[in-house]
């Protein structure tokens, strides 16, 4: 017995032993792990805040760069509303473009948080707005075409389109560590080009008059000529026909579509909405029926604009306060006939003349700030007792009346002299489509 009993031991002794052995290699093993993890540890820390300053700085670098891609943008699209055609409209487009980044008010576009000017040097950062420059076609503004074999650049009444090229910097928190951003700094340049789209199918904004072709057989203008003076009047029926103003080519008949809007809630009166159409055109409305006029629409006339007989010299009342409005474009002063229309003092206080009341011969010097220029329906034919297909839109330069400052709203004829300019200016708002149109004005848009 005392054998086993030695023999049971000595096997107790082993066991132990065998624990004690396991537990050491496992105290060795994680030891060796712990210096192994400290180690790792050591040698990602860097690896770790380099990963930290590769997040921040390019996170920052992208957003100072979208903020200077928007403000490219933004100045690209100021700039082109300006290019309508005429010598100054390249410096007009300049001065837009650079009131989208004017620091003035406080409210002009920066970048880095909004907190840099663009433009401006702050501090050791610095950001230069490049001379915006003008093309004829938007494949030069962009870059991907140049036919003149040169830079493609073109000036004045050709431009129609345009490039804006912006440069800035934005600091470094955690790459200045690096070799490669020891100057604390990274520049960031970018490009935006805009200009006047292809022909709109859709019309906004634009003046409710109608015309019909001179020349149906010419879809370019219809048979208008470029700089020529017309005197447009208001239709009329049976004779004697009404002259055309002095210094006109030829009396052109206009009516009056019917954009009657019953969904306003301020200056609701008949006369009164076409004393606002006649000043600014069509009204703003969430329906686009009442807002726009769109190519192979048909139309009819606005109902109190029917048209008189020649003999009675004379225009409905509607007509009347539609030129009205024409004329606060020119002068905001109350013109004899227009009292009657209900608070037309208030309304003409709403408008401010062109700043251009030259009698132009040659739409290229016109310096004005747009507000004389015309947008008008061509339609198949008039036809005040029924319904007119629209062909195409094309534009006139209001023009003063002989020894005048403006035009005579009282007319008894309804007529005003106009100036064909074609399709120059953009409009305030449209939409493209498959209308079958190679000719008229277009909007601004963004080249991609």
């Amino acid at each position: 017995m005392e054998l086993l009993f030695q023999v049971d031991t000595s096997a107790c002794s082993r066991a132990r032993l065998r624990k004690r052995f396991r537990a050491a290699t496992v105290r060795e093993r994680l030891a060796q792990a712990g210096g192994v993890s400290f180690h790792v540890l050591v040698l990602m820390v860097p690896v770790f805040f380099g990963m930290m300053g590769f997040a921040v700085d390019l996170g920052r670098l992208y957003l100072a760069r979208g903020e200077l891609r928007t403000a490219a943008e933004a100045m690209a699209a100021a700039a082109a509303g300006r290019l309508i055609g005429t010598d100054a409209s390249t410096t007009d487009a300049g001065d837009a473009a650079r009131r989208i980044v004017e620091t003035s008010s406080g409210f002009g576009n920066k970048y880095d948080f909004g907190g840099l000017n663009i433009g401006e040097t702050t501090g050791s950062l610095t950001s230069e707005i490049l001379d915006p420059t003008f093309y004829a076609t938007a494949a030069e503004a962009t870059g991907e075409g140049d036919t003149t074999g040169g830079s493609g650049e073109v000036g004045g009444a050709q431009a129609r389109h345009v490039r804006i090229e912006l440069t800035g910097e934005t600091p470094l928190i955690f790459w200045r560590f690096l070799s490669l951003g020891q100057e604390g700094r990274v520049p960031v340049r970018v490009r935006a080009a805009g200009g006047v789209s292809a022909p709109v199918c859709t019309a906004c904004g634009t003046e409710p008059i109608a015309i019909a072709p001179i020349d149906n057989s010419d879809t370019t203008d219809f048979g208008f000529t470029a700089n020529t003076k017309y005197t447009l009047g208001y239709i009329c029926s049976g004779p004697p026909p009404p002259q055309p103003l002095a210094g006109t080519t030829q009396r052109v008949p206009f009516i009056v579509l019917n954009r009657s809007n019953d969904q306003l809630s301020v200056y609701t009166d008949d006369a009164q909405q076409l004393f606002r159409v006649g000043a600014q055109g069509l009204l703003p409305s969430t329906t686009e029926a009442l807002a726009c006029f769109r190519i192979n629409t048909e139309e009819q006339i606005w109902a109190t604009a029917s048209q008189l007989g020649c003999n009675t010299n004379t225009v409905q009342t509607a007509v009347t306060a539609f030129l009205c409005g024409l004329a606060a474009r020119m002068d905001n002063s109350l013109v004899q006939g227009c009292t009657n229309i209900a608070e037309v003092d208030t309304l003409t206080a709403l408008y401010q003349p062109d700043t251009d009341l030259s009698d132009l011969d040659d739409y290229a010097a016109y310096a004005g700030n747009a507000r004389r220029i015309l947008t008008v329906a061509i339609v198949d034919a008039l036809n005040p007792g029924g319904t007119m297909n629209v062909l195409g839109f094309r534009q006139f330069l209001l023009q003063p009346n002989p020894n005048s400052a403006g035009i005579a709203p009282n007319d008894p004829n309804g007529r005003f002299i106009a100036t064909y300019i074609g399709s120059v200016m953009p409009l305030k708002q449209g939409r493209l489509g498959d209308c079958g149109v190679t000719a008229g004005p277009g909007k601004v848009v963004l080249h991609r």
